[in-house]
């Protein structure tokens, strides 16, 4: 037992060369400065922030919704701002803190949208919170005194190998189903993209090759393959630079053809925590004078604090992706358990059906959710048992803020296709979702079980 508590501490707090961690804080800064101001040029704000009267928040979340409008123009100004900060490590404990408290805020805000890079920047940003970032090569280095250093701990790099071996081993678990092996999803995405290019560029030999069937075949477990292998041939020195070169061409292929955001150069940024700090030096910091790692010893309280954050980060991200086995059904189906799992690229989903109010006289009435709903939030509702149960809710409040009527609400002929599969019903229609509570733990039992053959396709 000693022996071993004894390890742990050489391991964690072993003095390392900081250069992989600054490197990383001026990129991600970097990053998400262009993705916040992005945000606002490229009009994401407004059509997801903006134009619709309310966000499908995350349940638990509705205080966010007082943020909904023109605030979220100078909110996402500000993440940009200090982003900028953080790039140039000026006052960076306040600007990461900051940047990690509004992106949260976004993140939780709306569903509509959901994208696997935004949790993974929010848990990026909550590591760097603890991490001594702007040590060297920032403004705070320069304006206060004994600040300095060229080391870190080796914890930090731990966290983040921990955390990039997460992503990619449970994308490759998730991977592993007969939606993916059957190669039904794929073929769909591919054309999309297929699509896209012939908008934008007219019929071209590109397109064609995404439409090959052999080629979403050969993605589907190539795929797979990536992701299982990518994290062990990286922390092996001899296959390190074939593993690198296997991710930029990997994570190339995917931003030019899926259109999947920053993801692939996130992603293949946090592969610098592989590699070894001289390597990093020789390319990046050539000036940097040689390494003291021979700094000052830590406090106990420190290291309690410290081992207590690696083993809490470390079980929550090892919970939150198999959470769904605790939960009857499949996820794929009931979606319970698919968000923060590293759930990739799996499905396409499309639902139909009808929200009916029914007044306290027993006469209904069929909502046009056009009145309500922008064309996205249309699309994720009919497909999301979660955001049909929050849309439930939210007609049951306005029902009781303008007529003082306590209704309830019912899903008609709700159903689902996943992929290029048949319709098959997904809500209980007899059901009023307007006094049904959601279980947050559990499975709603609401929704329909899933059929044995809905992987199928047409």
């Amino acid at each position: 037992m000693y022996r071993s508590v004894f390890f742990m501490n050489n391991y964690l707090f072993e003095k390392v060369d900081n250069s992989k961690l600054v490197f990383f804080r001026i990129f991600f800064g970097l990053l998400m400065m262009v993705e916040c101001w992005g945000a606002i040029v490229t009009g994401w704000v407004k059509e997801t922030f903006v134009d619709p009267q309310f966000t499908f928040n995350f349940i638990g979340f509705d205080w966010t919704q007082v943020f909904v409008g023109e605030t979220m123009y100078y909110l996402y100004g500000f993440m940009g701002f200090m982003g900028l900060l953080i790039m140039l490590g000026a006052f960076y404990r306040a600007a990461i803190i900051s940047f990690f408290l509004c992106w949260s805020l976004t993140y939780f805000m709306q569903k509509s949208h959901y994208n696997n890079h935004y949790y993974l920047i929010m848990l990026v940003s909550f590591l760097l919170m603890f991490m001594p970032a702007n040590r060297y090569l920032s403004l705070d280095e320069k304006i206060f005194s004994g600040l300095k250093s060229t080391v870190t701990e080796k914890w930090n790099y731990l966290l983040f190998k921990v955390l990039i071996a997460c992503v990619y081993i449970f994308a490759a678990i998730a991977k592993i189903s007969p939606g993916w092996l059957g190669n039904h999803f794929l073929p769909l995405r591919l054309n999309y993209s297929a699509q896209w290019f012939e908008n934008q560029f007219g019929a071209n030999i590109f397109s064609d090759f995404l439409r090959n069937p052999e080629l979403a075949g050969f993605l589907s477990y190539s795929g797979i393959i990536f992701d299982f292998l990518i994290v062990p041939l990286l922390l092996f020195k001899p296959t390190r630079r074939i593993a690198f070169i296997l991710g930029i061409m990997f994570h190339l292929f995917n931003s030019i053809t899926l259109h999947i955001g920053i993801f692939p150069y996130f992603a293949l940024a946090m592969c610098i925590f592989f590699f070894d700090s001289r390597t990093i030096n020789k390319i990046f910091f050539p000036f940097k004078q040689s390494t003291n790692l021979n700094e000052r010893h830590t406090s106990l309280r420190y290291q309690q604090m410290v081992k207590l954050l690696v083993a809490g980060f470390i079980c929550i991200q090892l919970y939150l992706p198999i959470r769904h086995w605790l939960i009857p059904g499949d996820v794929l189906w009931t979606e319970e358990g698919h968000r923060m799992a590293w759930r990739m690229m799996l499905r396409t989903k499309a639902g139909n059906g009808s929200f009916v109010v029914e007044y306290p006289d027993h006469s209904t009435t069929r909502i046009n959710l056009h009145q309500y709903l922008t064309r996205n939030q249309l699309h994720s509702c009919k497909a999301k048992p979660d955001m049909i149960w929050q849309f439930a809710q939210i007609l049951k409040r306005k029902m009781k803020e303008e007529r003082n009527l306590d209704v309830k609400v019912f899903y008609k002929n709700g159903v689902l296709k996943i992929n290029d599969g048949p319709w098959y019903p997904y809500i209980d229609p007899e059901t009023d979702l307007a006094h049904t509570k959601w279980s947050y733990f559990g499975h709603q039992e609401w929704i329909l079980p899933e059929p044995d053959d809905y992987y199928a396709k047409k």
